[in-house]
């Protein structure tokens, strides 16, 4: 598969172009361990070098924090090829709480706790990716980044990464972090939702990585209706042969050369496609056609 850049400076590292987000692997009901395992695997297969988790995807009925990063750790202990170039990016800062419901904790203190309980739901002695997953609105931002920071200089994370963040929250972590010391900034985008178009850009401007969650749309459904709700994508994957979720990740990576879109994926046959539209170039009247952001 085609390889994009992750980090800045002596902390880069060459990547998939399409990553696995591995939420759904959790929350997707009725999928189990052994199907969630066979879906790593199929990422493995089609060259998939970077797989996204966080501490706190966990069945929506419960606050099994840490279920997911225990199944990819499964997942990669259990596939028989070579895992050394398999950059693993978790995240801290999101809470669940009895029953599953989402908050957020974004203090110091919690941010240690959490990255040493990902460490060892891991299985390895040092994160390769460690994301603040949400700017917790009761926290000094700059506390939160700071903690982060610790965690780099202390060596339990290599590469320090944001998302849902604003343009002013990148430079202010930037002051923090050193010019070189954010790897990546994680923030929704897709077709339905262009509104970090700007952070897209600042990131390319800045030679840090942009990594779309939920770039299909969601694992609600809306992955399946690419087609039917957005036209023109649509028409440009009926031109190529190819499907209007394939278009969507060529889109994404045509949009920036930071661009590595992380799509979610309940079946091995999802993560299959979704690598193999790496190959997809798309021309400037295709792109025109599509829009920018």
């Amino acid at each position: 598969m085609r390889q994009r850049t992750l980090g800045t400076g002596s902390d880069a590292v060459a990547v998939s172009a399409v990553g696995l987000g591995a939420m759904p692997l959790s929350l997707k009901e009725g999928l189990g361990p052994e199907a969630a395992v066979q879906v790593v695997h199929a990422a493995l297969e089609s060259g998939v070098t970077l797989i996204d988790t966080a501490d706190a995807y966990a069945p929506l009925d419960g606050d099994d924090i840490g279920h997911n990063e225990r199944l990819v750790a499964r997942a990669l202990r259990e596939w028989p090829g070579d895992t050394s170039e398999v950059l693993v990016a978790t995240k801290g800062g999101h809470t669940r709480a009895p029953g599953g419901a989402w908050g957020t904790d974004g203090s110091p203190a919690h941010l240690r706790s959490a990255c040493e309980a990902s460490l060892v739901a891991l299985g390895v002695d040092a994160i390769g990716l460690y994301q603040l997953h949400r700017p917790d609105p009761t926290v000094p931002f700059a506390e939160s980044v700071g903690a982060l920071k610790e965690l780099r200089d202390k060596g339990l994370v290599l590469r320090v990464g944001l998302s849902n963040v604003s343009v002013a929250q990148i430079d202010e972590a930037l002051h923090i972090l050193g010019s070189d010391g954010l790897a990546s900034v994680q923030n929704r985008f897709s077709p339905a939702h262009r509104e970090h178009g700007p952070e897209l850009r600042h990131c390319d401007q800045l030679g840090i990585a942009f990594l779309p969650w939920s770039p299909l749309g969601g694992m609600w459904g809306n992955a399946s209706r690419i087609g039917e709700l957005h036209a023109r994508f649509a028409d440009v994957a009926l031109m190529r042969g190819v499907s209007p979720q394939q278009v969507t990740i060529a889109w994404h990576l045509a949009l920036a050369e930071n661009v590595i879109p992380i799509p979610g994926a309940s079946r091995p046959e999802s993560i299959r496609a979704s690598a193999e539209a790496a190959q997809i170039e798309l021309t400037s009247v295709e792109l025109d056609l599509l829009g920018w952001d």
